[in-house]
């Protein structure tokens, strides 16, 4: 029998719908207060959360490639003051590709700050690499220059085997070297510079590994540079694209097999880094408005990814770590 003050389904879901109305009636009242005061108010800037405020906006600038740091208006920041080193690669020898600048100078400074000795594979960038092993140099490390082009087998072993006699071994490979140029149109990427960003970015990881293979002992590892664009595209990085999300399955697969060797094989993911490489590629508006669609809305400074490289290479901190792509982004949901 019905009990006074029951209510039939019809009019529980009049009440519920009478809810919402109400919570869209204050909702609206107060979006209407804002755009009203001017839009919401003051735009927010961009959030800063690291160690030290880094810079928001970028030059508009353009330059030639491959890119030499010391041309840019807006210095990268690399030396990482607030990061302490605590000897998690003590004695160890490392060889960088692309370490002249950008993303690998900034890591070159942070393994020799934790104990490594460090070898420094660039294209022709003769200034910038001086550079980079003067600070490699003030944290007490050695530093070995080698020009060469990674796209070329025989430099790759070349270059490996000057590592081991002057450093005694080879601990750590890290691949970085890369090149990058944008285009609007599948059809404006040749057939000669699809297989010129192919056999740098992918054969040139490719050379490295195989010719430091041999020298590598169980304990060491090999970390690759990807990219955001590899895990989601690029409609205008066709060409550069494709090449990262390889590196992303040549990690996994080298991973695997090279676990049973006690060798450990990552990568890292950057989003927009304010490095040459962005520069050398893109007109200069399109530089300055370089990382701003991130939730960061800015471009990230290469010490803030330095130090994935040292604890993915660190055997204290990542020895149960291998196969991963690490995103070091700027945004949520990046994978």
């Amino acid at each position: 029998m019905k009990q006074q003050g029951d209510t039939s389904p019809k009019q529980s879901a009049e009440a519920t719908a009478e809810k919402h109305r109400g919570i869209q009636k204050q909702q609206d009242q107060k979006d209407n207060r804002k755009a009203q005061q001017g839009g919401g108010g003051e735009q927010q800037k961009p959030p800063q959360t690291g160690a030290r405020e880094q810079p928001t906006d970028l030059p508009a600038q353009h330059i030639a490639k491959p890119g030499i740091e010391a041309e840019l208006q807006l210095q990268p920041q690399f030396q990482a003051p607030n990061y302490k080193g605590s000897e998690k690669l003590q004695g160890m020898a490392a060889l960088i590709t692309g370490g002249d600048s950008g993303i690998g100078r900034a890591v070159a400074v942070l393994y020799a700050r934790e104990g490594a000795d460090v070898a420094i594979v660039y294209l022709s960038e003769h200034e910038d690499a001086e550079e980079t092993k003067r600070h490699v140099e003030a944290e007490g490390r050695r530093c070995i220059l080698i020009p060469g082009d990674v796209k070329d087998a025989a430099f790759c072993k070349q270059a490996v085997e000057r590592t081991v006699k002057e450093l005694g071994k080879l601990d750590i490979l890290v691949n970085n070297a890369a090149f990058q140029e944008h285009a609007e149109s599948l059809e404006d990427i040749t057939e000669e510079r699809f297989d010129e960003t192919m056999r740098t970015n992918v054969y040139g990881y490719f050379h490295m590994a195989k010719a430091a293979l041999p020298h590598l002992k169980e304990g060491a590892s090999i970390i690759n540079t990807g990219s955001v664009v590899g895990l989601q595209g690029s409609e205008q990085l066709l060409d550069y694209s494709t090449t990262k999300g390889a590196i992303h399955a040549f990690t996994k697969s080298l991973a695997s097999n090279l676990i049973q060797k006690g060798i450990r094989v990552n990568a890292v993911a950057p989003g927009p880094v304010w490095t040459p490489l962005n520069p050398a590629d893109s007109p200069a508006e399109k530089v300055a408005e370089f990382g701003k669609k991130t939730d960061f809305q800015r471009a990230a400074q290469p010490e803030e990814l330095s130090p994935a490289y040292v604890f993915l290479a660190a055997p204290a901190c990542a020895g149960y770590i291998t196969g991963i792509v690490l995103p070091v982004t700027g945004s949520v949901g990046a994978i």
